[in-house]
């Protein structure tokens, strides 16, 4: 199966990028994965926040096919350990979808519609991040679980 992580808008901030470029580069060695930028929708600022979900639900829903399997990063979902995640990694590879989309959406999060389509939700945290930081901290946490499932050192050094 192949892993997708795919983000709503760009990151601003260098130094979020070059940490995740660093994970991203780690990850490779683990497993078939790719990490997709979704187009910040145009004349954001002149919407309204509801109009701006519906626009990004259809950037969304046009890279999403009915056979992936959808994971979205939003601040009411599941909230996993490392070791857990990791052992929800484990499961999730099994499955017989094609690909294991996760989605980091933007700054109001997700449409209705969306979360319909979604399979599951999981939080990294009971505090917010910003959705820049977000992208770092997940993909740290990707990397984080492939080397739990093969016992590395890394998540305890």
């Amino acid at each position: 199966m192949k892993v997708v992580v795919m983000y709503i808008g760009k990151t601003n901030e260098a130094y979020l990028r070059s940490g995740e470029a660093i994970y991203q580069k780690r990850l490779s060695h683990y497993l078939p994965i790719s990490f997709e930028e979704i187009a910040d929708v145009r004349k954001a600022g002149k919407l309204s926040a509801d109009q701006l979900l519906v626009k990004e639900a259809e950037l969304i829903e046009s890279r999403i096919a009915p056979e992936d399997r959808l994971v979205l990063l939003d601040e009411a979902g599941e909230l996993l350990s490392s070791v857990e995640f990791a052992t929800y990694m484990e499961k999730e590879l099994q499955r017989p979808a094609r690909r294991l989309v996760f989605l980091v959406g933007g700054a109001y999060g997700f449409a209705p519609s969306v979360y319909q389509r979604a399979d599951a939700k999981l939080s990294l945290s009971k505090m917010t991040f910003s959705h820049q930081m977000v992208r770092l901290f997940f993909t740290e946490q990707l990397y984080r679980a492939m080397t739990i499932l093969r016992n590395e050192k890394y998540h305890n050094v």
